[in-house]
């Protein structure tokens, strides 16, 4: 394998964070103190959220291109949505970075977009620098909050390469960053230094010629469609001959017309793009996210851009009303195909079928409140046009059976209404898998609830949530969670040499049988991952064991979590909620194919071995 180089000019990385936990706001910052607006220049707050729908609804709907330049190193930031449904967005906006700063609430925690996109952002190796934001909140814990985050990593199957994130605290909104929670409150010096130190500058092959994945669209009223992403390698240049591979495979010739890279929040023209940088090229009009574009002395195809398949179907018609032609002037179908159409080319998540029915058509996205945002968009549009309600899209597997999509469904709601959300999901066909409480009032659940239960549950959902409440996690909740692993996963054998220790009866004397001290359990997860479960009933003897994991490939890291307490009579309460509760487990050391762990008393210890 060739010798990459890294160019240490640039930085790609992208701010990804639940809703409203102040990714926009925290871009804003960093536009300031790097000097990308004059210091008496008036700008409005949250100037990256162009769209009308963005500022009405105070969220981020697509993903946004900016770059500002610090010591001397262009930063290329990447805003990106919160929601799920615009999951397509993050995707691709991922695509494109090196890097991931991932915005916490100091009072809120993880919340259950947090997990969406922190889970992408992992899956694609991104190196991640956690900021606790809005830390000058009266009700802030930035400590506890940290915990949670450690915790959601470990849920996801963070490498212990991952685990180790830098961690700094912020105030968006007043633009200062500490590496410390006590330190002075100055800049954002701390996270510029933190991006420039962690994130690595995009990695090239020098010999290689261009190469580019488009990763988004935009256009322009004088040069057309534009193809935006990421150089991977080589250089480009104003009107150069190049070639864009579509879906197809096909190679179509293009003329590089105009070459334009970011500054700030505007386009300025280039005349040759850094390996690395994400550009901007005009000059093709049948281009779609996915496409190639490299030389055409030697054409390499990209692997496309792959995002989560559609859940949620609706059709659009024209409208066939009596009063048909009162609120809008785009009425006609064809203007109606070929502005969804243009969505379907913009937006990777959202797919547009033509039924058989004339003037209709299908439009298949990830969920209701995408469908709603197009709506909405176009009605602002000038369109006028009739929609039917949402129905799950089915599929069949090569059996015929008939499957539908489920979907993880989070909620974070006062703790009083636990019991009338749980009640609802249920009747929806809806199982808890999940149910965290950190001590604040409210709580998080996790359920698995086919795709059709959630139509039309986001008003009543607002409707019922109102209170407050407490619950309690107890230690039985807990060893549960900690086996959740287990599902689904195939039983391996497993034999361990540990003491034992007489069985008694009703009366207490021994009836000459014996026990391991230790009892045992190990399963093979889909992905590889092998789950050992090692249960120490002893109440006052820790236990030392060792297993070969021979037969199994290479193993490489082992993590694990303990739950144990001071007293085996310990118990949690509404005054002591985490007296009992897991923590992380460091006590196992792998060697070679030799898995040694020492256990301590009254203990249990869950181990994911990769």
């Amino acid at each position: 394998m060739k010798d990459l180089v890294r160019n240490e000019k640039l930085r790609n990385i992208a701010i990804i964070a639940h809703v409203d936990h102040g990714k926009t706001t925290l871009v804003d910052a960093l536009f300031r103190q790097s000097g990308i607006f004059r210091s008496d220049q008036q700008v409005d707050d949250r100037v990256m959220d162009s769209m009308d729908l963005e500022r009405e609804r105070g969220i981020t709907i697509s993903a946004k291109n900016c770059a500002v330049s610090w010591n001397g190193v262009k930063i290329n930031i990447i805003d990106t949505p919160g929601h799920a449904d615009f999951g397509g967005e993050v995707e691709r906006a991922l695509s494109m970075a090196d890097g991931a700063i991932l915005l916490v609430d100091a009072a809120e925690g993880p919340l259950p977009q947090t997990r969406f996109v922190l889970r992408k952002a992992l899956e694609r190796g991104l190196k991640i620098i956690v900021v606790v934001n809005k830390i000058d909140r009266k009700d802030a814990r930035a400590q506890e909050v940290l915990n949670e985050v450690y915790d959601l990593f470990i849920d996801l199957d963070a490498t212990e390469e991952q685990l180790e994130f830098p961690v700094l605290y912020a105030i968006g909104r007043d633009a200062v960053a500490m590496r410390e929670l006590d330190a002075p409150r100055v800049d954002l010096s701390p996270l510029f230094e933190t991006i420039l130190e962690v994130v690595p500058g995009p990695s090239y092959d020098p010999e290689e010629p261009f190469q580019m994945l488009v990763s988004d669209l935009d256009y322009s009223e004088y040069l057309g469609r534009l193809a935006v992403g990421r150089s991977l390698h080589g250089t480009v240049r104003s009107n150069e001959a190049m070639v864009c591979v579509n879906e197809a495979g096909v190679p179509v010739p293009l003329r590089v017309t105009r070459l334009q890279a970011y500054e700030g929040l505007r386009l300025v023209d280039i005349t040759e793009a850094m390996p690395g940088d994400i550009v901007i090229i005009a000059g093709m009009d049948d281009v779609a996210i996915g496409d190639t574009i490299c030389t055409k002395e030697n054409i390499r195809v990209l692997p496309r851009l792959r995002v989560d398949e559609p859940t949620v179907a609706m059709r659009f018609t024209i409208n066939t009303s009596p009063l048909a032609g009162r609120e809008g002037k785009n009425v006609q179908s064809r203007k109606i195909r070929d502005r969804l159409l243009k969505e379907a080319l913009i937006n990777v998540a959202i797919k547009i079928e033509e039924p058989d029915e004339k003037d209709s058509f299908i439009v298949k996205g990830r969920g209701e409140f995408q469908m709603a945002i197009l709506i909405e968009t176009m009605r602002r549009e000038d369109f006028e046009l009739c929609v039917g309600r949402p129905e799950v899209i089915f599929k069949r597997d090569e059996n015929g059976q008939l499957l539908e999509p489920i979907e993880q469904l989070y909620v974070d709601c006062d703790e009083n209404f636990m019991g009338v959300v749980t009640d609802k999901i249920a009747q929806r066909k809806g199982r808890m898998v999940n149910c965290v409480n950190n001590g604040t009032g409210r709580v998080r659940l996790e359920f698995s609830v086919p795709s059709r239960g959630l139509i039309g549950y986001r008003d009543e959902f607002l409707t019922d949530t109102k209170g407050t409440g407490h619950m309690v996690l107890t230690p039985t909740y807990h060893v549960f969670k900690m086996y959740k692993d287990f599902q689904d996963a195939t039983y391996l054998p497993m034999d361990v040499k540990c003491d034992s220790m007489d069985v008694r009866g009703d009366d207490h004397a021994k009836d000459g049988r014996k026990i391991p001290v230790v009892s045992t359990s190990a399963a093979k997860k889909a992905d590889g991952t092998v789950v050992v479960s090692l249960a120490n009933v002893s109440l006052d003897k820790a236990q030392e064991v060792e297993f070969s994991l021979d037969g199994l490939k290479a193993p490489k890291t082992v993590a694990g979590e303990i739950l144990t307490c001071k007293k085996v009579s310990d118990f949690n309460d509404f005054e002591h909620p985490d007296v009992v509760k897991p923590a992380t487990f460091k006590d196992a050391k792998l060697k070679k194919n030799t898995l040694k762990v020492k256990i301590p008393a009254k203990s249990i210890v869950v181990l994911k071995i990769k």
